[in-house]
């Protein structure tokens, strides 16, 4: 009967020390595919154009790490992409490049930027009802822009690189015992001329909750607003925007 009772609480003690190892340590990575509207534009002066572009795919990827040592911050890396083209029959003269692109005539643009959070929080709050997460956000932002001429072949581009540091913070709302839980997780800064933004809100289902892994589904909406003044020669207020789905597994 003891050993019976022994093995019981034995048993139960690794199972309930399983199901809460992520409250000592744990990892969440996740993926998301971001169908995004681009508008604004860019110049090399502050006379920025107004550009057409289409709609287009952009992907962003992240691992978390979170523990339970005092006073040390968790981390988080997000890589994302901002992506587009357009064509667009200009309405005034602007110029990039050091070249002069005249009112009325047809541009072709393209917009590649890379963006990628090095993010230090603290969890303020961290239970099944509320989570709370307040940090910094070492944004590093990599972009190349380019401009063609339809009519006469002329080009001009431009690269520009910079880490921004930005506030950050991130709140979840949860239903127990539901798998539901939506949260809003944004990062934003603004200094002289410079402003930048990035937020996203969604809704989550966790489908999977097993020992060894968590499973979550997401659909949200994010935003990203990229307003530059002479940063590396270059200026720019542009705002990416739209729905995305992703995936999200926690160890």
């Amino acid at each position: 009967m003891k050993k019976g009772l022994i093995a019981a609480a034995l048993g139960w003690a690794l199972f309930s020390g399983a199901s809460h190892a992520d409250t000592i340590a744990g990892v969440y990575v996740g993926a998301q595919v971001w169908q995004t509207d681009t508008s604004g534009g860019f110049a090399d002066s502050e006379n920025t154009a107004e550009f057409n572009f289409d709609d287009d795919s952009n992907t962003a990827v992240y691992i978390a790490f979170e523990h339970p040592v005092p006073f040390l911050p968790n981390v988080k890396l997000n890589y994302s992409t901002l992506e587009n083209s357009g064509s667009t029959v200009l309405d005034s003269n602007f110029t990039f490049d050091n070249r002069l692109y005249t009112a009325q005539s047809r541009v072709n643009t393209d917009v590649e930027i890379n963006s990628t959070d090095f993010i230090l929080y603290y969890e303020l709050f961290d239970n099944d009802l509320v989570s709370f997460d307040l940090g910094i956000n070492a944004k590093h932002i990599d972009g190349e822009l380019f401009v063609v001429d339809a009519a006469s072949d002329t080009s001009g581009s431009a690269e520009f690189s910079g880490i921004v540091p930005m506030a950050y913070s991130k709140v979840q709302l949860g239903l127990p015992f539901t798998g539901l839980s939506a949260y809003f997780e944004g990062s934003y800064l603004s200094f002289d001329d410079h402003e930048l933004s990035d937020y996203q809100a969604a809704v989550q289902y966790s489908f999977i909750e097993s020992l060894a892994i968590d499973m979550t589904l997401q659909v949200g909406y994010r935003n990203v607003t990229v307003d530059i003044e002479d940063l590396d020669d270059v200026y720019a207020d542009m705002e990416f925007d739209g729905v995305f789905a992703g995936l999200e597994l926690h160890f």
